[in-house]
């Protein structure tokens, strides 16, 4: 097979032809290393490669293999983590000009798991600085631009990753999400992104092992492929204490499922935010869909009441016990966004927290209150289609004027304050053929409720399978 045709493969289908000893690890890896060279000046997602060590770990599973033995579930699929995740051995930079030549001695559960369950690390996918917006550009290492057209950003804060798998560069990606950045990316190339519960992908080791707003989790080109990151990823870890104590294998379950009857609130604007028409019109064009799988669709939002204020000042919390300690020692060599971040954090008043515990517990109770009529909420991703990577955020959004370099992005942290799991899915195109992703949002701690819902529509669209284009072919 040439490497197009392998690279094409979902990673259930590479699993499948290792196993069947159709493929082995190596001519994975070779493959997709292939695919690095030919797509990635195009779009910057990979910033650290190590070929001769992927390599290496390659033969490895292949001899296991030769003599029995395999890995695990993710037995010689290749992967690459977000310059976030600790990786022994290897840079990892947080995409800052602080941490440039930092090495680490361990790595962190993310790719250690991956590892154990017999993935190959290739290197690490680019991020913005200290994962702080949307939109992934840094000092180091540049933008990352989006596949579908390399003159607009690829999203973020887990934009490598969204952009080495939708170019094929990668089956399997690993991300976080504190605001979105595990579904916007998604969104902008035409993947699967989920945004798990707090607690069901352990985060280890970490400083602000309490803060609930921020989780890691799978990115796919589709759902079957997002549900087996997930059982790679998930289960508990005495070392995170907020990790949920169940049987990540709960994940492998089968993903069809019948629909008829269910209850699916309609949020177009998630109760008014200002969002561009042509993404509404994308999601419009399949609600349908939801019809033909027995689906009962109602217009309907929760009530997201004092999300704003309870969002920044959590997320200046988090900030503050992150980037408290580099603000000090290195602020002159961190991005304005970041320091306006952690500054708000360090200097807000107690009593600015205490509203803002309030006012999540609150929410909680109005969207558990919500979900008890609806088994699930669906709506956009992002308020925007894919922008121009040499803007650093949305300003204005259809005439509204947006308020500060996140405010574009309100339809996804309004979620991440609800602790309910949400993911991604390809839904369509606009005109000008930039894709459009739908949210789709469960039950509290049920990503399998939604991982279903997910699976479901997208076999139904099959918008997975539109690949971007080579601006040379």
């Amino acid at each position: 097979m040439s490497w197009e045709t392998v690279c094409g493969l979902s990673a259930v289908q590479m699993r499948a032809e290792i196993e069947a000893g159709h493929l082995s690890a190596r001519e994975l890896v070779d493959a997709h290393l292939e695919a690095i060279a030919h797509w990635n000046p195009v779009v910057n997602a990979i910033i650290t490669l190590d070929a001769d060590s992927a390599r290496a770990r390659a033969l490895a599973c292949d001899e296991a293999q030769a003599r029995g033995e395999t890995r695990g579930l993710l037995h010689g699929l290749p992967v690459a983590h977000k310059d976030c995740f600790l990786t022994a051995g290897m840079r990892t930079t947080w995409g800052s000009p602080v941490y440039e030549t930092f090495v680490p001695a361990q790595s962190s559960l993310v790719v250690s798991r991956q590892q154990q369950a017999g993935a190959i690390t290739l290197g690490k996918t680019n991020m913005p600085e200290f994962g702080a917006g949307s939109q992934t550009f840094n000092p180091l290492f540049g933008a990352t631009r989006n596949p579908y057209d390399p003159r607009l950003t690829a999203g973020g804060s887990s934009g490598g990753a969204a952009a080495a798998l939708a170019c094929r560069m990668l089956p399997l990606a690993d991300g976080t999400d504190m605001g979105g950045s595990l579904r916007n990316p998604a969104s902008f190339c035409n993947v699967v992104g989920l945004r798990p519960s707090p607690g069901r992908v352990p985060q280890v080791p970490g400083s602000a092992i309490y803060n609930t707003l921020t989780v890691a989790g799978p990115m796919a080109r589709t759902v079957a492929d997002a549900a087996l990151m997930l059982a790679a990823l998930a289960g508990p870890d005495a070392r995170d204490p907020l990790s949920i104590e169940q049987d990540p294998a709960r994940f492998l379950a089968a993903l069809d499922h019948d629909f008829t009857g269910t209850r699916i609130a309609y949020a177009p604007t998630w109760g008014g935010l200002p969002t561009e028409p042509r993404v509404v019109q994308a999601l419009q064009a399949q609600l349908s869909v939801f019809d033909t799988l027995g689906c009962h669709v109602s217009e309907a939002c929760p009530d997201f009441r004092g999300a704003d204020a309870s969002f920044h000042a959590l997320r200046g919390l988090a900030f503050a016990v992150t980037q408290g300690d580099t603000l000090v020692r290195a602020r002159a060599r961190m991005k304005d966004t970041v320091i306006w971040n952690t500054e708000l954090g360090l200097n807000q008043t107690g009593a600015a927290l205490a509203q803002a515990e309030r006012d999540r517990g609150a929410l909680f109770a109005r969207m558990h209150a919500f979900m008890q009529d609806h088994d699930f909420l669906i709506g956009p991703v992002s308020q925007v289609a894919p922008f121009p990577a040499d803007e650093e955020y949305v300003r204005e959004i259809d005439g509204t004027a947006m308020n500060n370099y996140i405010d574009w992005m309100r339809s996804g942290y309004y979620l991440s304050l609800t602790g309910h799991p949400a993911i991604s899915v390809p839904c369509g195109f606009t005109a000008e053929g930039l894709p459009v992703g739908i949210q789709i949002v469960g039950r509290y701690r049920d990503e399998l409720g939604v991982l279903r819902l997910a699976h479901a529509f997208e076999q139904a669209t099959q918008c997975w399978r539109q690949a971007p284009r080579h601006p040379a072919a």
